[in-house]
């Protein structure tokens, strides 16, 4: 008896068919306005909550770079495009922050030592703008982002970004990492 050298094949009895792909989670519109809505809340009542003054035996001079001292909202606005537009310098240090300013939303705080190379390379935040802004243009919700700098910030690294946690942590600004445990993290 002769025995032939056969290659099992594994597909033969099986035709092609195109793979079924799971269709991805969509935030409601419902949804996205609760969502909003919570934090909207939330920096509304700190925005309306003076912070507690310390009561100290000496005059302190004020501290330079006091986050208490520093409104996102009143800052003047720029469009997301400024990283596209042409620099001659690097920039300067400074705090930055992403508003949603048609519902006065913070959504992302930032520092940076370089304010016209920052955004110019990859940065997370830019994929959440973009699926933040595209969820609303599904539903017809009226969004403005735009970025605020803040340039008074401290020159020195770990003092800026001393600075940037307490802003991220005042704010709650649902973008930033340490803030996705409270407010989700729907856009990436």
């Amino acid at each position: 008896m002769k025995q032939e050298n056969h290659q099992l094949n594994l597909f033969s009895d099986i035709s092609p068919t195109p793979a079924v792909r799971a269709e991805t989670l969509v935030m409601s519109k419902q949804s996205l306005l609760e969502w909003k809505s919570h934090i909207l809340n939330y920096q509304q009542q700190i925005r309306e909550t003076k912070p507690p003054l310390q009561a100290t035996l000496f005059a302190l001079a004020p501290k330079h770079c006091n986050p208490d001292a520093i409104e996102p909202l009143s800052l003047p606005l720029v469009p997301m495009s400024f990283y596209r537009m042409p620099a001659d310098s690097p920039g300067e240090a400074c705090i930055y922050f992403i508003i949603d300013s048609a519902a006065d939303l913070i959504l992302y705080v930032g520092e940076t030592s370089c304010s016209n190379k920052r955004w110019k390379g990859i940065h997370g935040c830019k994929d959440y703008i973009v699926m933040y802004q595209d969820l609303h243009y599904r539903y017809g919700i009226k969004t403005a982002v735009n970025a605020a700098f803040w340039w008074d910030a401290p020159v020195e690294r770990r003092s800026r970004q001393e600075l940037e946690l307490n802003l991220i942590l005042k704010w709650q600004s649902p973008f930033n990492k340490e803030n996705w445990q409270r407010w989700g993290q729907p856009f990436g």
